[in-house]
């Protein structure tokens, strides 16, 4: 049965959770939006896998549709591929009226909704995720974003779709790797404010209930992105584990994945808070325990130096300090100002003492 969460933002609209869904695409969009032109925005591996069906839904709705495919991977989200998808747009025609809808992960979503957001300054576009990762995080709350060489999402716009539809058939096809790139969202969600979500992901088996665990999840980050849509206070809540992990995923060249990489950054703000007397004791061996249990990494052989620095152009320092989102218990955070002359050695005690 599907399941609807509906986001109240500046632009209010539904997440749409359940299995076959991608067939029902076409139909979707007929109820929410007048006859237009589709830009269907892809990746060279969820093209062969889900185009022609989605394709097919949208045209047998009535829509002209064309599409635009970028080569896969985090490292085609720069502003070269930016440039090309407006390019293309501008060449097919499209107008401010009509729609993009950005078919794939998480680095699709965040090219096509941030070219929606600038081409003619500004137009509608759709969420279909296809990786579990996009489905649980990045497809919800309007954040859109491209790389620079200075680090990871440097330019970007907040963007809310119009629609978010999410085909859990679509999750079963993952690479195990991939897959729990998104478990480590989930378990990061649970450790904000769910604790019992927390509880249900780490035990490491839960694919009976994952379409309920989606929503649950989901419905947390809506919840939180209505409060603070424009990441001015309590929305930095959802960044835990971030600020390192983006660290560790551009050290990495990013061979090492977002959501591993935020799993790695989970654990060592909760070994910083553990040493520094601020989480309860034992939350990092619970926590690298439901790692571990879900086939994820917690540590990685890079220096305390490299990460600390490589933490310094985090989007949410301010002068010489840093915003870091820090875990008290599973389901409570805290948001603490830290000087950026602590990090390394605040990693370095924390990495040798818990």
């Amino acid at each position: 049965m599907m399941k609807t969460v509906t986001v109240k933002t500046a632009k209010e609209y539904d997440i749409l959770i359940g299995k076959g869904l991608l067939q029902t695409l076409g139909q979707e969009l007929k109820k929410r939006i007048s006859n237009c032109k589709i830009a269907l925005i892809t990746d060279s591996t969820v093209v062969k896998l889900y185009g022609a069906g989605a394709i097919a839904s949208i045209e047998e709705a009535g829509f002209e549709i064309c599409q635009f495919t970028f080569p896969a991977g985090e490292g085609s989200k720069n502003i070269q591929t930016l440039s090309e998808i407006l390019e293309f747009l501008a060449e097919e025609e499209i107008t401010r009226h009509d729609v993009v809808v950005a078919l794939g992960g998480g680095v699709v979503g965040d090219m096509a909704g941030f070219a929606a957001a600038v081409y003619q300054r500004g137009m509608d576009f759709v969420q279909v995720p296809t990786t579990l990762l996009a489905s649980v995080d990045s497809s919800v709350g309007g954040k859109t974003a491209i790389d620079l060489v200075g680090g990871k999402n440097m330019a970007g716009a907040f963007h809310q779709p119009i629609l978010v539809l999410c085909d859990t058939n679509a999750l079963q096809s993952l690479p195990k790797t991939t897959f729990s790139d998104g478990v480590a969202e989930m378990l990061k969600a649970g450790v904000i404010s769910e604790p019992e979500l927390f509880q249900r992901m780490a035990k490491g088996n839960y694919m009976e209930e994952l379409e309920e665990l989606i929503e649950i999840c989901v419905s947390m980050k809506r919840d939180v992105v209505m409060r603070d849509e424009f990441d001015h206070g309590e929305r930095q809540l959802l960044n835990l584990g971030h600020t390192l992990g983006h660290s560790i995923e551009k050290l990495s060249n990013f061979t090492i994945s977002h959501g591993h990489a935020v799993a790695i950054g989970l654990h060592l703000i909760t070994q910083i808070a553990e040493s520094k007397g601020i989480a309860e004791a034992g939350l990092s061996k619970t926590i690298k325990e439901a790692l571990i249990a879900n086939d994820l990494p917690y540590e990685v052989d890079m220096t305390t130096e490299a990460i600390a620095k490589g933490a310094y152009m985090d989007k949410k320092r301010k002068g010489k300090t840093i915003n870091f989102v820090i875990p008290e218990t599973i389901g409570h955070c805290i948001i603490e100002k830290i000087a950026i002359e602590e990090i390394e050695p605040m990693l370095q005690k924390a990495r040798v003492e818990v």
